[in-house]
C-alpha cells in the first residue's frame, strides 16, 4: 500500500509550488491512472510516490516506510527488489541485446543466472522473443519499449510505475503496451500506477487521479 500525506512539492527560488497538499491511497495490487494536463503535477507525483524524488512538506508510505527516512542504500535495495519503473523514452543500453538489457537489474544484484529463466518468460508475453539477441538499434519502437517493460518486470516487483509509456508509440503500439500492463496487474497482482493524458487510456485503469493545478480534483 501507498499511503501520501499532505504532500506539496516546490521547485526553485523562489519556490513555485507544483503540489499543492495531496493525500491519497494507492490499495496493494490496484490499477490507479494518474491524469490531467500538461504542467498538472502527474509526473512529479508519480516520481514522490514512487520514491524517485521527495516532497517538499508531507510524507509519503510505501509498505509501511517513509520514503524521506530511508538511509540512501535501503532506497536502492527497495527500488531493486520491489519496484519497477517504465517511462516515455525506453533507456535501453545501446551496446546490449534486448536479453542483457532485461537481465541488467539482476545482473546488479550478482543474481543474472538465477533470473534467464524469467527474461525468457518475459520476451515471450511481450512477443519479442525474436529480437533476444539484437540491440536497440535493431528494434522497432514498439519492440523496444516492450523489453523495457520487461526488464522493469524482471526482479517480480510489487510497484509498476509508468510514466507516459505510450507517448512514443503508435496507435496499436500504444493498445499493446496498455494491454500489456493490465494483464500484468490482472495475472500477478502488480500495483500499477500510470501516468498519461489519453482519456482511452486512463478509463482502463481501476481509478483515476485527476490533477488541475497541482491538486487533486473530484470532477
Amino acid at each position: 500500500m501507498i499511503i501520501c500525506e499532505n504532500i506539496n512539492k516546490e521547485f526553485g527560488e523562489p519556490p513555485q509550488r507544483v503540489l499543492n497538499n495531496i493525500s491519497l491511497t494507492i490499495n496493494s495490487g490496484e490499477f490507479v491512472a494518474i491524469s490531467g494536463r500538461s504542467g498538472s503535477g502527474k509526473s512529479t507525483l508519480l516520481y514522490i510516490i514512487s520514491s524517485l524524488d521527495l516532497p517538499s512538506q508531507g510524507r509519503c508510505l510505501i509498505m509501511g516506510e517513509d520514503i524521506s527516512k530511508m538511509p540512501s542504500d535501503r532506497i536502492h535495495e527497495f527500488r531493486n527488489l520491489h519496484v519497477g519503473f517504465i517511462f516515455q523514452f525506453h533507456y535501453l543500453l545501446s551496446e546490449l541485446t534486448a536479453l542483457e538489457n532485461i537481465l541488467l537489474p539482476p545482473r546488479n544484484l550478482g543474481k543474472e543466472g538465477e533470473y534467464e529463466a524469467r527474461a525468457f518468460e518475459l520476451l515471450d508475453l511481450m512477443s519479442v522473443t525474436s529480437v533476444a539477441h539484437k540491440t536497440p538499434s535493431q528494434m522497432s519502437g514498439g519492440e523496444q519499449q516492450r523489453v523495457a517493460i520487461a526488464r522493469a518486470l524482471i526482479m517480480n516487483p510489487k510497484y509498476l510505475f509508468a510514466d507516459e509509456p505510450t507517448g512514443n508509440l503508435d496507435s496499436e503500439n500504444a493498445q499493446t503496451v496498455m494491454k500489456i500492463l493490465k494483464k500484468v496487474n490482472k495475472e500477478e497482482g502488480t500495483t500499477v500506477c500510470l501516468v498519461t493524458h489519453e482519456e482511452d487510456f486512463s478509463s482502463m485503469a481501476d481509478r483515476e487521479i485527476y490533477l488541475v493545478d497541482g491538486e487533486i480534483s473530484h470532477r
